[in-house]
């Protein structure tokens, strides 16, 4: 599907006191809604936004801001179990639709030089819970139960059947 990217001025450090599955999806909902109404729902297509959160013990962990929190982080999901949670908001002429993903994630333990050579490699940068499993973030995995494309912030088949269910994919729904 032709697309285009537009980058939305949503804030994502919002809505803190929420629960993590309504938190992240304030967020998609801000982020879709900021952009069709600054730059317009495309006549026949959509605006389509995502936000993904990784939730240890109930909270969500959001972004590092930098190296060493990374490392707190990475810390805390060392040889642990968490939930990754990315929900899905389409904006089309007709309405909202939306959907909420959640995958379990299960860290390898990460001793120091592991965790040294992945903070080196700076992909903790801009991540949900400070990593990224379709990049170097792969090694600190042991185990994924659910959609991995939850992980990587787009489940694809969910989104795959929104967009089927609004008519902009080739899908039964």
């Amino acid at each position: 599907m032709p697309f285009t990217v537009v980058a939305s001025g949503e804030a994502e450090d919002s809505d803190e006191g929420l629960p993590a599955a309504e938190r992240v999806m304030a967020h998609a909902r801000g982020k879709a809604r900021e952009v069709a109404l600054r730059s317009g729902v495309p006549g026949g297509g959509a605006v389509l936004a995502a936000d993904t959160e990784v939730v240890l013990d109930g909270r969500a962990l959001g972004k590092a801001p930098d190296a060493q929190a990374a490392r707190a982080m990475l810390q805390a999901l060392s040889a642990r179990a968490h939930q990754v949670m990315t929900g899905v908001v389409l904006i089309t002429a007709g309405g909202e639709s939306e959907a909420l993903c959640v995958a379990e994630v299960r860290f390898n333990p990460i001793d120091e030089p592991l965790m040294d050579w992945y903070l080196s490699q700076g992909e903790w940068q801009g991540r949900a819970g400070a990593y990224a499993i379709q990049g170097a973030g792969a090694a600190l995995v042991q185990s994924i139960e659910g959609d991995p494309t939850t992980v990587i912030g787009l489940p694809v088949s969910t989104t795959a059947r929104i967009l089927g269910s609004a008519g902009l994919f080739p899908h039964a729904g």
